[in-house]
């Protein structure tokens, strides 16, 4: 049996470990993260860029669904290597674009040397880190998005 493309980047223990930074990063913020690892593009998805795949998955778990609006998803596509960081309306009137564009190039600069987890956790904490002054924590704040990595074949 072949090994699935995600145990070449990230072990179950690493899952784990993103799945508790997340949980950990949303004790601070009413903002929700979200990461989502595809293994490979769908065929009925062949022209579709990384962006606009990231969208697909935005609506389909609800990202855009958050009370104020505060989702962000972490889109990764393994087969591409190609990822994306997607905010939601309420974070983009805030957050210029650039921020998460830096956040993405450290990011990615991890993914080159193969720090695949290591750059993961490091895009959610930052990530954290802004919602955090943004958007505080409230005190009738409820985890609206699961905080479990989103993985799809």
């Amino acid at each position: 049996m072949e090994k699935r493309l995600i145990y070449h980047f990230l072990n179950d223990d690493e899952l784990l470990r993103i799945s508790h930074k997340i949980k950990e990063a949303e004790k601070k913020t009413a903002g929700e993260i979200c990461v989502t690892v595809r293994e490979h593009r769908h065929f009925r998805n062949g022209k579709k860029s990384v962006k606009e795949l990231a969208q697909a998955e935005f609506l389909r778990l609800g990202i855009g669904k958050t009370r104020d609006k505060t989702g962000v998803l972490i889109f990764i596509l393994l087969e591409g290597r190609q990822f994306c960081i997607l905010t939601d309306t309420g974070i983009n009137e805030k957050v210029p674009q650039s921020t998460w564009d830096k956040i993405k190039d450290e990011m990615q600069n991890m993914f080159i040397n193969g720090e695949f987890c290591k750059g993961i956790l490091y895009g959610i904490n930052e990530v954290g880190s802004i919602l955090a002054i943004h958007f505080p924590v409230k005190p009738d704040d409820t985890n609206e998005i699961s905080d479990k990595v989103q993985i799809e074949n």
